[in-house]
Formats: structure tokens, sequence, C-alpha cells
């Protein structure tokens, strides 16, 4: 297997505010990002594998900022908090707290599905801070307004709003370029979730994965979920599964997107919505994950998706 570059853009988006993206962004390839400060530094994810959290945290220690570090998990995904151990013992990390549980449940479970990937020693290191609503961080003269929007992605996202300089840090509540994923969350959710970012009228929005982009991105993953919506009613009335209904209606304006395998995904969470399944499946209860990613393997012809961690 040919070693994955890890290169990255760090794009300053705000005064000292930096959006750390790698391309292409697909499975496990997660932006982060950094708000510097006289004091230290705020760090918003920190990335899949220990090579590509080494090298961000390299970025950080190279500004002129002081040695304080915060970082902020946007939700527990690995792809997003794997790295929090490079940034040592002495940074505080700050997440919601159903993310601390499910990364307690979960653990090093994503390195399973792509064996081959090189993550390096990643170890799940649990936020040391946890809130339920909203909290708000301040480095330097700026304020992080740390706001709880899920159940959306999965149970537990924050977003990292900058009302100054109108920075969005999404997590992976909205994505760019890539097919958006809610099979842990809720794709109702997620349509409520856009609306609140919507209403914060953000100039920039970082996603989790993908392009630096602006408050378009919420419409072009809100129509992306509306269309999921339309899809699973279909394939309800048709008795088809997920699987068959993601086949038999194709992707339509959505086949452009990174990994698009995820719809089968998106559609087991969309019919559980659409039946009113067990209590609570619209608010992010918990589904049985990998049968659904080994239908996503089958529906990409029998390939695990690419995974360039």
């Amino acid at each position: 297997m040919t070693r994955p570059s890890i290169d990255a853009t760090p794009v300053e988006v705000g005064d000292g505010v930096f959006a750390y993206t790698q391309p292409p962004g697909g499975w496990c390839v997660s932006n982060a990002g950094v708000i510097a400060g006289r004091d230290g530094a705020v760090v918003v994810d920190t990335l899949a594998t220990q090579r590509r959290a080494r090298r961000l945290r390299e970025f950080v220690d190279g500004l002129p900022v002081g040695p304080r570090r915060t970082v902020v998990n946007t939700h527990h995904h690995g792809d997003h908090t794997f790295g929090n151990q490079v940034f040592g013992p002495a940074a505080a990390i700050v997440a919601h707290e159903r993310a601390a549980e499910e990364m307690a449940e979960t653990g090093l479970a994503l390195t399973s599905l792509w064996p081959e990937v090189e993550w390096g020693d990643v170890r799940v290191t649990l936020p040391t801070a946890t809130f339920t609503d909203r909290i708000t961080l301040t480095v330097g003269d700026t304020r992080v307004e740390l706001i709880h929007v899920g159940p959306a992605h999965t149970t537990n996202d924050v977003v990292a709003w900058l009302p100054e300089s109108r920075v969005l840090f999404a997590g992976d509540v909205v994505l760019a370029g890539c097919a958006p994923f809610s099979l842990m969350g809720s794709v109702s959710g997620t349509l409520a979730a856009i609306e609140r970012l919507r209403g914060l009228d953000p100039a920039t929005v970082v996603c989790g994965h993908g392009p630096v982009t602006g408050p378009e991105v919420f419409e072009e993953n809100a129509a992306y979920f509306r269309w999921i919506q339309r899809c699973a009613a279909t394939g309800v009335a048709q008795g088809w599964t997920p699987l068959r209904t993601a086949r038999e209606l194709g992707l339509g304006e959505f086949a452009h997107l990174l990994d698009p395998e995820r719809v089968v995904g998106n559609l087991h969470r969309a019919f559980a919505e659409h039946l009113d399944a067990p209590a609570g499946a619209a608010a992010g209860a918990p589904m049985d994950v990998p049968p659904v990613f080994g239908e996503m393997v089958d529906y990409n012809d029998g390939k695990l998706p690419t995974c360039l961690a």
C-alpha cells in the first residue's frame, strides 16, 4: 500500500484563525482548526493518525503564541479525536458529555475497518472537561462559542463559532464536496442543525472534511438530506430495503460527491425515522453499524471504501 501524503493546507480565515484542511477530504482525511492568541491556542479536532496529528502539532507549535493548548473535539469519531494524545497531558480537552461516553465505548474500533492504514500508536484520550449545551472559551481576545447541535452526524456534535470573525468550524454536521453521513445521528436532526447554523450567519465555514467554503454549504447538504428523505419514503412504499433503494434510485445530482456509498447508511437512518422505528431512533438511537457498513461495501461493488488516512 502506498503511503498517503499528509500534506495539509493551513489557510488563515480570520485574524489568527486557521483552517487546517487535508485534501481530498474523504474517509478519515479530516480537517482541523486553530485559533491562536497571545496566551496559547485552541485546536479544533486532532485528526486520525499519529503522523497527521504530529504534523498538526508542529504547525500549532510554530505559531507565535503562548504555551497553553486547549483541544476541542467536535464529536467522538476517531478521525477527529485519535490525535488528542499528541498535544500532551497539559492540554485541556473539551467535548460534549456524550462524546466522552461514546469515545470510551467505541475505543479504537475505527482502526479495524481499515487495518492497512498506518494509524501509528493512536490511543483513546478522553476529554478532561465536558458540557451539555454550550460553553464559551477565550484565547487572547477571541471568543470561541462551543454549541451542541446534535443529534446530526452523531449524537454529540459540537460546532465552534467565532462571532467576531464570523468563522464557523462545523465538524461533520456539514461536509464540502463529500457525501454527508448521519448513520450514527439523525437525518431530520441534521436538517434542524443546518437551520441553526444558518441562523448564525457565518461568512466562512470550515467543514470536518473538504475545502473551506461559505454558507452555500448549508443548502448543498440540506438538499442532499431532503433527497435522502424522499428516497426513503419511496423505498418504504415499495417495500424495498435501504440497499435496494440506493441501487434502484441511483445518486442523481449527488453522484459527484466523494464517498457515494454513504447513501446506504443514510437511508438506513432515514428508513428508521420514516417508519417511526424504535422509540428514539429519530434522535440518534444506536444502530447496528457493522452490518450497515457491510452493505455499503456491497454497494461499492464489494470493495472497501477508499481510505487515504
